[in-house]
């Protein structure tokens, strides 16, 4: 099966709702709302249409897809800025077949491309690493919430880019309506 990754266009967005939606179903760690969350990010000051990247098959359906949002890394009067990588989303019959790597290293990428320095994630600890994250902690970077140091990581995307950033991580509004549960 031929995987095609590119940035998704407004004709995608129903169906970019409905792979997230199905990718989260049986999660155990979800709220459920992932879905809700894509869609009020893409609506805020936060999107950034580049990092919004759909799996798409030969036969153009949306397999899945990936959405890096801007944040802030903030420490007293001091901010700076930098991407959550959430959600990374894949159609359960297309899981395991490597389409959230894929998506994974192509947001990265262009994240990297267009000027970002950084990427957070709250996500399985397991599986992160792989593409270079971190624990944020490492660099002095906590999230806002209490969750365990291993899920709330970080990854430079120029080595050396976080060696002087600390701080607390601060959302966008639109987090802030939905869980703060690994995605």
């Amino acid at each position: 099966m031929e995987i095609f990754i590119r940035q998704s266009l407004p004709r995608d967005f129903e169906s970019i709702s409905e792979v997230v939606e199905q990718a989260f179903r049986h999660v155990e760690m979800s709220d459920h709302r992932e879905h809700i969350l894509v869609g009020r990010l893409r609506v805020s000051d936060a999107y950034v249409p580049e990092l919004s990247i759909v799996a798409e098959n030969e036969a153009g359906q949306i397999v899945g897809h990936i959405l890096l949002s801007k944040i802030r890394i903030v420490e007293g009067e001091n901010a700076i800025d930098s991407l959550a990588l959430a959600p990374v989303s894949v159609l359960p019959k297309f899981q395991n077949q490597g389409i959230g790597s894929r998506l994974i290293q192509a947001a990265l990428d262009k994240a990297e491309e267009i000027g970002f320095r950084s990427v957070i994630v709250l996500g399985h600890p397991e599986y992160y690493p792989r593409f270079s994250f971190r624990k944020a902690s490492e660099w002095g970077i906590h999230p806002p919430f209490d969750v365990p140091d291993e899920v709330f990581m970080a990854v430079e995307l120029k080595e050396g880019t976080l060696n002087r950033v600390r701080g607390v991580v601060e959302y966008p509004e639109p987090f802030n309506e939905t869980a703060t549960e690994p995605m």
